[in-house]
């Protein structure tokens, strides 16, 4: 065991996991290996390889945990179906009118779609096949037609069913049920205001894009059908948890089961069927073995107590809560451009939830908040997963086109965090008015 402090211990494993990172090495690899190491040199190899050895099993067996990979089913069930076309067609018909049109469909198409995912590159990359070529097709611009799809991409972060809302939960212990319904009202607010940004850009540059017209009212009215399972989805998952009908878990498998209904009634193949069932392992077992690593972590951190001195400092500085709060907000974009959303979350939030509860703010309003920053994280360069999933699925179009498309929007996400921090309510509101889970 190491003659240093908790303390110092607990300084050098996160400066070394955070060296590990940059580096390159997979963060559940470097948060289970820091954690193992620490608890090793606190409490000795017995007993600290013996509690990094429950971890994965103990944790594992969650009841809260069960509700990822359903979450995660409905949407590749979607895909697979052809659902998600659908959805596009419908709102090209009803928004193609507005300056910008197709970018507005696709928003709004995208957050429909992150309604039944709760991945946000699987929503990319499936607005990457499905709208780009549409836009491309009616003149608008590649980068607009990209930047969008990967701005789109991220509204699967905050809209229920969200997988890392989930993990959030289950991080800090709070009420998965609570944080999924306080993200809807969130998403749709962002939604809207990157629609927004979308009309002021094509009206003082219409060549980005123009709007399309020429869809009756008959035409709008028959395209509602297709969009059907996604709405019928999310009415049962959204009623079920907030009347306390089901818990996430049984709105969620409610939900898939539901969806799996209308793929097979629209002609699902097995062989989409078995896709969408090993894309949805793929993705469990990634999220799994992230949790798993950085909960090593989190373990060495408590024995050190570094959590509860840096809350303790940060609850001592001479500045309004509100301050620290935009300088915690400043950190996670400028570490969201070197990590991946969850990864930087799970690193994070054991270090810095105690000091944002000291400060008085609300569980759940941080859990949306700082999970907002991480869709921020998504399209800022150089990491922006979602640009870089965007110009896979598009290779014609390159990374740099994706990110200067969606840079525009970064300010749509400055707009939305303001009126977070300004009006609370918009967050908390919905879950105040249900009862506990």
């Amino acid at each position: 065991m190491s003659d240093l402090s908790p303390d110092v211990q607990g300084l050098i494993g996160v400066l070394a996991l955070l060296v590990l990172v940059l580096a390159g090495v997979r963060v559940y690899i470097a948060a289970a290996t820091v954690g193992l190491l620490g608890l090793v040199s606190i409490i000795g190899w017995d007993a600290g390889a013996g509690m990094i050895g429950t971890i994965p099993h103990s944790k594992s067996v969650s009841y809260a945990l069960s509700v990822l990979p359903i979450f995660i089913l409905i949407g590749f069930l979607a895909f697979h179906a052809g659902i998600t076309q659908a959805l596009f067609d419908a709102a090209r018909k009803w928004l193609g009118w507005v300056p910008g049109g197709l970018a507005v469909a696709t928003v709004f198409a995208a957050a429909a779609f992150a309604a039944v995912s709760g991945a946000s590159t699987a929503t990319a990359a499936v607005f990457a096949r499905t709208a780009i070529p549409d836009m491309l097709k009616y003149g608008y611009s590649p980068r607009l037609a990209a930047g969008v799809v990967a701005v789109g991409g991220t509204l699967a972060a905050l809209i229920p069913p969200s997988a890392i809302l989930v993990i959030y939960a289950i991080i800090v212990e709070e009420s998965v049920g609570k944080l999924l319904l306080a993200g809807f009202v969130p998403g749709i607010v962002s939604a809207i205001v990157y629609a927004a940004i979308v009309v002021v850009m094509c009206n003082i540059k219409p060549e980005l894009g123009r709007p399309i017209k020429g869809y009756t009212w008959k035409e709008r009215i028959e395209s509602l059908p297709g969009a059907a399972p996604v709405l019928i989805v999310v009415v049962i998952i959204f009623t079920a948890m907030y009347m306390g009908w089901a818990t996430p878990t049984e709105a969620g498998a409610l939900g898939a089961f539901v969806i799996f209904v209308m793929a097979l009634m629209r002609g699902m193949r097995a062989s989409a069927l078995k896709d969408a069932l090993l894309e949805t392992s793929k993705m469990t077992v990634m999220i799994f073995s992230l949790i798993w690593g950085v909960l090593c972590f989190v373990r060495f951190l408590g024995f050190t107590g570094l959590p509860e001195h840096f809350a303790n400092w940060v609850v001592s500085l001479p500045y309004p809560p509100v301050v620290i709060m935009i300088c915690i907000l400043l950190a996670y974009a400028v570490l969201g451009m070197f990590m991946d959303a969850i990864g930087m979350l799970l690193l994070t939030l054991p270090v810095v939830y105690p000091a944002v509860m000291a400060l008085g703010y609300d569980s759940i309003w941080f859990g949306i908040v700082v999970v907002k920053m991480a869709e921020v994280c998504l399209i800022t360069p150089p990491i922006g997963l979602n640009c870089f999933v965007v110009s896979a699925v598009r290779p014609d179009i390159p990374t740099a086109t994706v990110f200067r498309g969606a840079a525009p929007f970064l300010i749509a996400d400055v707009i939305t965090l303001t009126l977070f921090l300004a009006f609370p309510g918009i967050i908390t509101w919905i879950p105040e008015q249900m009862g506990n889970f």
